[in-house]
């Protein structure tokens, strides 16, 4: 079964004017970052890449730790790319996933164990982190802890 996925998008002007995109559920300005020398208004290609492969491995975690009967207190995630720019050529490099996950305060040394080994499983099933491998390196470095705040790994 194949799902369609549309987005319609209108560019005013130059390379550093802004446009804007409908995208369904994401509606937004867009323009090159300031970092990159655009005015930097709304959101730009490199956030959305990030936003995409986020949160499709937020989402596919939560699933595979449902699946394991895992249910988290708490599930965050933070996110960070890196861009390398060498001779005016844009390189996206890097993502580092950084989920935390707090267990429940009775949670058993194979649901941490487990938990942890999710995290890294998640990202190797992610379609967007399919999509982007051998071109963008991918990394999770994750906290588990139970209720009490007692960190169980990294």
């Amino acid at each position: 079964m194949k799902h369609p996925f549309h987005l319609k998008a209108v560019w005013n002007g130059g390379r550093n004017s802004e446009g804007h995109i409908d995208a369904g559920g994401l509606k937004t300005i867009i323009s090159i970052p300031q970092e990159m020398g655009g005015p930097g208004t709304g959101t730009n290609p490199d956030e959305m890449l990030l936003g995409a492969a986020s949160t499709c491995y937020l989402i596919t975690l939560a699933a595979m730790l449902e699946r394991a009967n895992i249910t988290p207190q708490d599930l965050t995630l933070e996110s960070e790319a890196t861009v390398d720019v060498t001779n005016n050529v844009f390189t996206y490099e890097r993502i580092v996933h950084k989920p935390r996950i707090v267990l429940k305060s009775d949670a058993t040394e194979a649901e941490l164990s487990k938990a942890e080994q999710l995290t890294h499983n998640a990202e190797a099933s992610c379609m967007i982190s399919r999509a982007v491998a051998g071109n963008v390196s991918i990394e999770t470095q994750p906290v588990i802890e139970i209720a009490e705040g007692v960190p169980y790994s990294e």
